[in-house]
């Protein structure tokens, strides 16, 4: 018997065109395996199995009609818990959303993947409103990392990520501010792209602002494309959505890297402490993409590390989220969240123009790069996983989750495309990601990069 739980989405989209197997089959092993894990690992807010199986009932009846009704038809998604979700509530990691209301909406995305015919099998969790690179929140606890429980899945999408490592669904629908799904699928050992800013439409708006991005999550490039056809649409609510793709995400995966130029820039000129273990495993990726046909060159970016003007935004993000709740409320929020908008409430306008002005002359500065080389290649993380339950490394010194995830919050501030790809494991068996990005509108160059680092594995005999 197929396991249908370890398919990738056109796999399984392959296997109800021939009939080896039903949407409802596909359904139950993933809500199966949703039910499995929640007690130990906590992926999920809520499981919504009964309006689940009986999407897929409908979808296997259209599959034997003949007429599936998109893309996706029967294929089991889950969706972060920072975004609507028409039928089930949305509460952000937060204690502070009230539960009640009518939930009767659907973001863009969410929206697109309901057209497509995909079946929802709940919602995954989240720090409070996504502020910090690690998945636990006063409202749903701790979310732990599929190969080890006792350290972190990472986050903000960390939930997400943890469901697809274990096979509680090919897809999920993830958020990232600032690496939120690059860290836990570089972590839990997953795919997961970070679209050109609007490219995926995003309603209700962000408070984090236009650092906020919506992006698929996956097994493998492949399905990111699948996903992204029907997800990468624009939707009138959202004011900042990019127009219509210039062509299908999937139908160009295949060109391959042979004679793009490539930027290998392994720790920002020295600026990043990155672990060998994670910079070896990188290195020998990178090699990989050089045996591929990619004209591979070791360059830095001209980048100083935007750290504080990052803060500015982001902190500020924190305080307009919070803005509503009055002192007897905000003892309920995530201490760091707290700590952090109180931070934010004190900038000026000044203060938040004058980081901006640093974003746009970190983006003019890539733009520049990205005149001469395709494509910028990373770790995604200079680490591996960590103890679960805590923002940043015990002894590392940092002070926030920006401490270590240099090499993802840069690309929220320029609006690149940037995805993780999983290359290999630590000495502790624990993933490491390569980060791929490219030239803003360029998400097709990151999606065949990606692409053809999957195919090499395969060739290779690897995983």
């Amino acid at each position: 018997m197929t396991d249908l739980t370890g398919l990738t989405a056109v796999q399984l989209l392959d296997g109800y065109r021939t009939g080896a197997f039903s949407p409802v089959e596909a359904t139950r092993a993933a809500l199966e395996r949703a039910e499995l894990i929640q007690p130990e690992v906590n992926a999920f807010v809520r499981i919504t199995a009964e309006p689940a199986l009986a999407r897929a009932r409908e979808s296997a009846e259209r599959w034997r009609r003949g007429e599936p009704a998109g893309l996706l038809d029967g294929v089991p998604v889950t969706v972060k818990d920072l975004l609507l979700m028409r039928g089930a509530p949305t509460l952000k990691g937060s204690r502070t959303v009230p539960e009640g209301g009518a939930w009767d909406e659907d973001a863009p995305s969410v929206a697109r993947l309901r057209a497509h015919g995909a079946v929802f099998l709940g919602k995954t969790t989240t720090p409070e409103f996504g502020w910090k690179g690690v998945t636990d929140s006063p409202l749903t606890g701790v979310t732990r990392h599929p190969l080890d429980p006792a350290r972190t899945a990472g986050g903000s999408s960390g939930g997400a990520a943890a469901a697809v490592a274990l096979g509680a669904g090919p897809l999920a629908l993830g958020t990232d501010g600032g690496g939120s799904v690059r860290i836990p699928a570089s972590f839990c050992g997953i795919f997961a792209l970070k679209p050109t800013y609007g490219r995926v439409p995003l309603y209700p708006a962000s408070a984090f602002g236009t650092l906020s991005h919506v992006g698929p999550m996956t097994r493998d490039a492949a399905d990111a494309a699948l996903m992204m056809d029907v997800i990468g649409v624009p939707d009138s609510r959202d004011w900042s959505a990019l127009g219509p793709a210039p062509g299908s995400f999937s139908d160009g995966l295949d060109g391959g890297v042979r004679g793009l130029r490539v930027a290998y820039s392994p720790s920002f000129g020295g600026q990043v402490a990155v672990r060998p273990a994670v910079a070896a495993v990188v290195r020998r990726a990178v090699e990989r993409l050089a045996g591929l046909g990619a004209h591979v060159e070791e360059r830095d970016p001209d980048l100083s590390d935007p750290v504080d003007a990052f803060h500015t935004l982001w902190f500020s993000g924190a305080a307009r989220v919070t803005q509503r709740l009055g002192a007897g409320r905000l003892v309920e929020l995530d201490p760091g969240l707290r700590e952090i908008r109180a931070l934010g409430a004190r900038y000026s306008a000044l203060d938040y123009l004058a980081a901006v002005d640093v974003r746009m002359d970190l983006g003019r500065r890539m733009g520049r790069f990205h005149d001469t080389f395709d494509l910028l290649v990373t770790p995604t993380l200079p680490i591996t996983a960590f103890e679960a339950g805590a923002e940043v490394p015990k002894g590392s010194g940092h002070r926030r989750w920006t401490g270590w995830t240099p090499f993802t919050y840069p690309f929220n501030m320029t609006q690149q495309p940037a995805a993780t790809v999983p290359v290999g494991t630590d000495g502790d068996g624990l993933p490491v990601g390569l980060q791929l990005v490219a030239a803003r509108h360029r998400d097709d160059l990151v999606l065949r990069a990606a692409h053809a680092l999957y195919q090499g594995q395969v060739t290779a005999g690897g995983s």
